[in-house]
């Protein structure tokens, strides 16, 4: 590094500053996303549909997500992807039909992939393994902060203003984002990079094929994988329906319970990251997912508006913990000047959750009802948590790395 790079703190403050906008506004459609779809007179599955077309375009962008990012720079990336996020709202709000809803859906699921990504790699480039985890868990922070206070403007302002307000304001946070992106955000590419060494990686597709050869970092994707799987199918599908038909709650009173149990989590996030420092990744990774696992069941069980609260609070927690850990272990994992390919297939292999959870459950929820879905996705979670901890090996503790 010259001495005319950007300094970390500075980096990761706008890093800080533009996820936290973008974030706000995704999190304001999360209590009303399924009760949106459902105005447009579909059924489970199709919700569902339209929850997963957004991972759908996650998938598809994330590795020419990481090409992008070191052709053009990591700036360029997530200025672009606050512009996407914007048009992609703004059609889902608009939209007078079904069929526009997906395809506004799709948009703002580009816009997403360019946004969270980039982002993933400016951090991979600004840390190095002894601060890996505490440097993500500040990002995550303030990341799940902005995702839980949204739903309580979003849920209010769909009450006020019909539910397509949020996907207005989303639109709106999303530019900001690309502006802050182009404007405030030092580019990164360079940092850790010898002279030379650019040119003298491999090619992408070897890139890729090296890391999904490493056990480790296909488990930990895997981690991911069923977090998106637990997040986008049963968070954003099942649980608000299932909260409205069985516990009669409106689109406020959800949105005020993932708002407020979600502040419990932050308590954990910075802790969590000086813990994935210094007793290594696999420490945090197994319990946040097993208790994620376990939130899951208490909404299954909730018969009333504090269990729903007590169960939003358990899956707030395993967030807060789980931090940014599989994003450090994944990036540990990165050859030299590989970031971009690494965190760009971490995040393809994680968003498959994102396609797959909602269609799942839905179909699992519309044939068997919602007890099923949920109890099988804890299940699952259950399950992978157990995997990584057994076959996974560990890549860094305090003492050095293993």
């Amino acid at each position: 590094m010259t001495t005319s790079l950007p300094r970390h703190d500075r980096v990761l403050v706008w890093m800080c500053v533009l996820i936290g906008v973008n974030q706000l506004g995704f999190g304001g459609i999360v209590p009303v996303l399924a009760l949106y779809a459902r105005s447009f007179g579909v059924g489970q599955s199709a919700i569902g549909a339209a929850i997963a077309v957004y991972g759908l375009a996650r998938f598809l962008v994330a590795v020419p997500v990481g090409r992008l990012a070191d052709r053009s720079g990591r700036r360029a990336a997530l200025a672009l992807g606050g512009l996407v996020t914007a048009a992609g709202n703004l059609l889902c709000a608009w939209a007078p039909s079904y069929a526009v809803f997906v395809g506004g859906r799709f948009v703002a699921g580009a816009g997403a992939a360019l946004i969270l990504i980039a982002g993933q790699i400016v951090l991979a480039d600004i840390t190095e393994p002894a601060n890996r985890g505490r440097t993500m868990a500040i990002y995550q922070g303030v990341f799940l902060f902005a995702v839980g206070v949204g739903p309580l403007p979003g849920g209010l302002l769909a009450e006020r203003f019909g539910l397509a307000a949020p996907f207005v304001v989303y639109a709106v946070a999303g530019a900001a984002a690309g502006a802050l992106a182009w404007l405030l955000v030092p580019e990164t590419r360079d940092l850790h990079v010898p002279a030379g060494a650019a040119a003298a990686l491999p090619p992408l597709v070897t890139q890729v094929r090296l890391l999904t050869a490493h056990a480790g970092f296909v488990l930990v994707s895997l981690i991911s994988f069923m977090s998106a799987v637990a997040r986008t199918g049963a968070l954003f599908n099942v649980i608000p329906v299932l909260a409205r038909d069985r516990l009669g709650l409106g689109a406020d009173r959800i949105g005020i319970g993932l708002a407020l149990a979600s502040l419990v989590g932050l308590a954990f996030v910075y802790p969590s990251g000086v813990l994935v420092d210094r007793w290594g990744r696999k420490a945090v990774i197994v319990p946040s997912t097993l208790v994620a696992g376990v939130s899951l069941v208490l909404f299954l069980l909730a018969p009333s508006y504090a269990w729903f609260l007590a169960a939003c609070a358990a899956w707030s927690v395993a967030g807060g913990v789980s931090g940014a850990a599989p994003a450090a272990y994944a990036a540990d994992v990165a050859p030299a000047g590989m970031n971009a390919a690494a965190m760009s297939t971490y995040r393809m292999l994680a968003d498959l959750g994102y396609i797959v959870g909602p269609v799942a459950l839905g179909v699992l929820t519309d044939a068997f009802g919602a007890d099923l879905a949920l109890a099988t996705t804890a299940a699952l979670l259950a399950a992978v948590a157990l995997a990584f901890a057994r076959l996974a090996p560990e890549t860094w503790r305090a003492r050095g790395p293993t």
